[in-house]
């Protein structure tokens, strides 16, 4: 912004650039970006080094700053201003438009530039350069053989990062170039059931033949792709905490995505479709979800794939994906099962089905391992892990630092004597 001179009579009180970084609450380096974004205007100052500010717009500006940042509940919920995806009324949106259309209309590629930058970019694929693959697969390659698909990837991340020395440029082009590298390496570095791609090609396509030993067809493929779209991103879901966590500290992406792994692998996140996997081939075996649904009660557990906090009727991402199954053949005797899961506790809950159920509709049908839908979650998220890291590395650093709320006994207390000591 360009600065005015005012008139003498409407000039106000100046103030120097440390004054201002401190009313702020922020570094001398964060005033000269706000400059730069025109929220505050700047002028020399006559007879003394540096820039000088207005004091009241500096004032306005802390005012603005501090309802920005306020939590939007007055509970204690973290609240983190985010543009990219938004939960409203039973839908989800990246960057306004409705989620579930566009993972309908576009590829995971094309919805993964959308929420990394905005832009449509029809018919774009991934690569991974062949230093980082080589890498992954050696680190993959070591592990022993009973490594869960979340503990590979997360090597295979860390592995890659070693092979990218430009890792610590944390610019968007950087990101964005290490970003559309690591989602191919990830599908790729996985132990290989059949071969069904070549390099350039989608990443559903890389990704089958690490799930499963079944022939894939486009109507298929196309339902992993689905997949892989509607799990881009949700909101600040806890893996996608870590990430922000992380990014704010300004490791880099790979570290980020890592951290975003870490915490996908807890049984209440990305685990959970392998739970209702589980479910629908004993369903399946039984003939029938009523003693399938009534062990589970009685054991004290929640039925698998039902309910979400964050919706109160269907998940929209689980109608999406359960009305492309009801055009695969193959899904037939799995979809009918999730049905009469749904439909049996129904008569005494009012949970609707949620997007694990769906999943595991679909790596039963095409005889995946349970661990399939963790998987499938885990290469998917990693799109919207990148777009929020990307949007943490624009804050403040370091502001993800919550303060403790010490309840332990008050100082000073007298040091503590060794085990056996009188």
């Amino acid at each position: 912004m360009t600065d005015q001179e005012p008139a003498p009579a409407q000039q106000g009180r100046r103030l120097s650039t440390k004054e201002t970084a401190e009313l702020l609450g922020v570094k001398p380096e964060t005033v000269y970006a706000y400059v730069s974004r025109g929220q505050l205007s700047s002028r020399r100052g006559q007879g003394r080094r540096g820039s000088t500010f207005d004091a009241a717009e500096v004032e306005a500006l802390a005012r603005r700053n501090k309802r920005e940042s306020a939590p939007a509940s007055s509970g204690n919920e973290l609240s983190v201003r985010t543009r990219i995806t938004l939960i409203d009324e039973d839908r989800y949106f990246f960057r306004g438009v409705d989620a579930a259309e566009l993972a309908t209309r576009h590829t995971y590629e094309e919805v993964a530039e959308w929420l990394w930058t905005g832009v449509l970019r029809p018919g774009v694929t991934f690569t991974a350069p062949e230093e980082s693959l080589a890498a992954a697969r050696r680190a993959v390659a070591a592990l022993p053989e009973h490594s869960s698909p979340v503990d590979r990837l997360r090597v295979a991340a860390v592995a890659a990062a070693t092979a990218d020395p430009l890792r610590y440029d944390l610019s968007d082009e950087s990101v964005l170039g290490a970003a559309r590298s690591l989602i191919p390496t990830l599908a790729a570095a996985l132990p290989l059931r059949r071969s069904t791609y070549k390099d350039g090609v989608p990443i559903a396509r890389r990704l089958w033949g690490r799930l499963t030993y079944e022939e894939p067809d486009e109507a298929s493929l196309r339902v992993l792709d689905l997949a892989l779209a509607l799990l881009a991103d949700h909101d600040l879901a806890a893996s996608t905490l870590a990430v922000r966590v992380a990014a704010s500290a300004r490791a880099h992406a790979y570290a980020t995505v890592s951290a975003g792994l870490g915490v996908l692998e807890g049984p209440l996140h990305g685990a959970a479709s392998g739970l209702a996997h589980r479910m629908l081939l004993e369903v399946l075996d039984r003939g029938s979800a009523g003693p399938v649904v009534a062990d589970e009660l009685r054991a004290g557990r929640r039925v698998p794939g039902l309910g979400h906090r964050l919706y109160r009727g269907e998940d929209p991402r689980a109608q999406a994906l359960f009305a492309a199954l009801a055009e695969l053949p193959e899904a037939g005797p799995a979809l009918a099962a999730a049905r009469d899961v749904v439909t049996t506790t129904a008569r005494h809950t009012d949970l609707h089905a949620n997007v694990d159920l769906a999943l595991a509709v679909f790596t039963t049908s095409f005889r995946m391992p349970a661990e399939a839908g963790e998987t499938i979650f885990a290469v998917a998220r990693t799109a919207g892990w990148i777009a929020h890291a990307l949007e943490e590395y624009g804050e403040r650093p370091l502001r993800m630092r919550p303060s403790g709320h010490y309840v332990g006994l008050r100082p000073p207390q007298p040091l503590p004597s060794a085990t056996g000591e009188e």
